[in-house]
């Protein structure tokens, strides 16, 4: 039996980034995408001075004119900057003009469809690094209805930004919004307010440095930890503001996280956003709606070579998930789309890239080895997770504990868990396997597309039952340990029970040993069927599908799938399971981040209540 899946990828004009060159040139790359991203923002801008929108940058795919596609002011003062050319110096103008028609009588702007007005912060803080280098060439008027439209909004953010208001991206951002207004305008009372911003920011970090408050609302404060949101968002918005204020405490407690995060920049430049609690927006090189890492290495360059080059090396990797002149929701978007993405990711990458290039203050930098280059395993305690590194496959496998108090009615409970792993990369291949919500849901519409029927991308065991459907992605208690053997072996172990979307036992236990090698990942997997017994249970193994892949079932126990140079042997090794190939896979895709994949399954009947199975299976890498 020979399953043939065929998927056309379209090939970027714009080369991916030499990952082996001596030399970086940051400020050359950054400019050449911002020029491109911006290139394809202004030809969605309203240039009609009759028209309503004049200046608003429209979204075909949401059909909304978006209030943060304005902070495209800042991307086209640098694209201006950078190539003379007035048509962005045009853009920029009308861009911030169209943004002041925007503005509410309190100061705020919404979050057009929504009506959140937290994202004020960003674009204040675009118009004013705008300003700074517009003002020359903006009008008496013109000059005083920017500075009046700044000053409103700045006063807004004096007024109502905190933890109780916001999640903590919005805080962090604010700290940096808040010191540059106080600098601009003079006002000791902005300066003070970033400053205990930041400073209450900053005590929300865990031990390891990961910074909680990004989920759901406790009482009046709000915890979770997502990967993406930090790198993204809130951790530039803290270095930034240090800056600014030369606040030594907040740089240091930034700069110590950011060590441990750049342990999250995979061998390919992908950003391994997988297991936070904002993972249903992450795209591969990074969220859909969140800004971007360029800025946040660029601060910090200077103390460490490597974050130019995992700056660099992410850069490379969202060059590759690019839909035309757009950038999409991963690097499949593509295949899983036949419409052009929502602007959001290129607009918020835009301004993350014209950052960048404006704080990079060298045009050459090393390029040296990251942590990902390197063979070994890593435990973040605080997060229960685990990275580990064979020479050719990297994965993390995450029991990261949080739980939302909103339950299964909050948007954070969907995410990969019980000791799944959540991202495999694979040398010479990139992603073999990927994460995906456990249930997909659109919790901000207008952000989540419609993908009717879409099943989990995340490896998992399942069983439904009358009592309902049970997985081990949906135990948010299990246990995680590891060990290393000689030989370049690593040891992963995992136990819990399945559980129902409500967090409730169904009666059967189990238990994940990974063993790792150079060459392969196996996993032994420990039924127990305690207290219940349910006709059939399914182990899945979802595949990502690559162009012209195959699928060919060699016996009963053992698929090969074929990537062209890079073959793959899954074999069952022990326990009595059938192995099915392809069932239901028209299902496996996901919009974020957006990918298809191949499902296999290992199909166990269960025994008698009391009794135990162990499954045993290996993915090998056929030299």
């Amino acid at each position: 039996m020979r399953y043939i899946l065929c998927l056309c990828y379209f090939f970027m004009t714009v080369p991916a980034l030499p990952l082996h060159a001596q030399q970086l040139h940051p400020k050359k790359e950054y400019a050449a995408t911002l020029v491109d991203l911006s290139r394809a923002l202004l030809a969605r801008q309203i240039k009609d001075p009759s028209d309503p929108n004049y200046g608003g940058i429209w979204c075909e795919h949401c059909r909304v004119w978006h209030t943060r596609a304005s902070e495209s002011v800042f991307p086209f003062t640098i694209a201006w900057s950078i190539t003379s050319d007035p048509k962005y110096l045009d853009a920029a103008k009308n861009a911030a003009d169209w943004l002041i028609r925007q503005q509410q009588p309190n100061g705020s702007w919404k979050e057009t469809p929504e009506e959140w007005t937290g994202t004020t912060t960003d674009q204040l803080l675009m118009m004013m690094l705008s300003y700074e280098r517009l003002s020359g060439r903006l009008n008496e008027k013109e000059q005083t209805t920017w500075r009046a439209s700044m000053q409103h909004a700045a006063a807004y953010l004096y007024d109502v930004m905190d933890p109780e208001f916001a999640s903590i991206n919005y805080v962090a951002t604010t700290t940096a919004t808040l010191a540059r207004a106080g600098q601009m305008f003079d006002n000791d009372a902005w300066l003070q307010k970033a400053a205990t911003l930041a400073h209450r920011t900053i005590s929300k970090m865990d031990p390891d440095g990961f910074l909680d408050g990004e989920g759901g609302r406790s009482h009046k404060n709000k915890m979770g930890v997502d990967l993406g949101y930090n790198m993204e968002m809130s951790l530039w918005g803290l270095g930034l503001y240090a800056r600014l204020t030369h606040d030594t405490l907040v740089h240091n407690r930034v700069s110590r996280s950011l060590r441990n995060h750049l342990n999250f920049i995979y061998p390919d430049g992908s950003m391994d956003a997988s297991w936070g609690i904002r993972s249903n927006k992450w795209t591969g090189y990074g969220g859909a709606t969140s800004d971007g890492c360029q800025i946040l290495f660029t601060l910090f360059a200077d103390e460490d070579p490597r974050y130019a080059a995992a700056s660099l090396r992410n850069l490379g990797f969202l060059r590759q998930c690019m839909y035309k002149d757009l950038i999409g929701f991963g690097p499949q978007h593509k295949e899983v789309f036949s419409t052009p993405p929502c602007i959001y990711p290129t607009f918020a990458k835009a301004k993350n890239l014209a950052m960048a290039y404006v704080y990079e203050t060298k045009t050459t930098r090393p390029n040296v080895p990251l942590p990902c280059d390197s063979p070994g395993l890593k435990v973040f305690p605080t997060l229960d997770l685990v990275e580990v590194r064979t020479r050719n496959f990297m994965a993390t496998i995450t029991s990261y504990r949080y739980k939302d108090p909103a339950g299964t009615k909050g948007k954070y409970m969907y995410r990969p868990n019980g000791g799944a792993i959540s991202h495999c990369w694979l040398k010479g291949l990139g992603f073999l396997q990927a994460s995906s919500p456990t249930v997909y849901t659109r919790p901000e519409p207008m952000s989540f597309p419609e993908a009717p029927g879409v099943r989990s991308l995340t490896p998992r065991i399942e069983y439904t039952d009358t009592s309902g459907y049970f997985t081990n992605l949906y135990e948010y208690d299990s246990y995680l340990s590891t060990g290393s053997s000689p030989g370049k072996q690593y040891n992963i172990s995992v136990t819990g029970q399945l559980k129902d979307k409500n967090f409730l036992t169904g009666g059967v236990g189990y238990g994940i040993d990974y063993l790792f090698t150079d060459d392969a990942y196996q996993k032994t997997i420990t039924l127990t069927f305690h207290d219940a017994s349910p006709d059939t249970l399914d182990i899945i193994e979802p595949f990502v599908r690559d162009n012209n892949m195959t699928v060919e079932k060699l016996d009963a126990h053992t698929l090969l799938l074929n990537y062209g140079k890079i073959r793959l042997r899954f074999s069952l090794l022990s326990g009595d399971a059938e192995l099915i190939a392809g069932r239901d896979e028209t299902h496996y895709w996901t919009p974020y981040p957006a990918l298809k994949a191949f499902p296999v399954a290992l199909r166990v009947h269960p025994p008698a209540i009391g009794s135990s199975v162990i499954i045993r299976y290996r993915i090998t890498l056929l030299q």
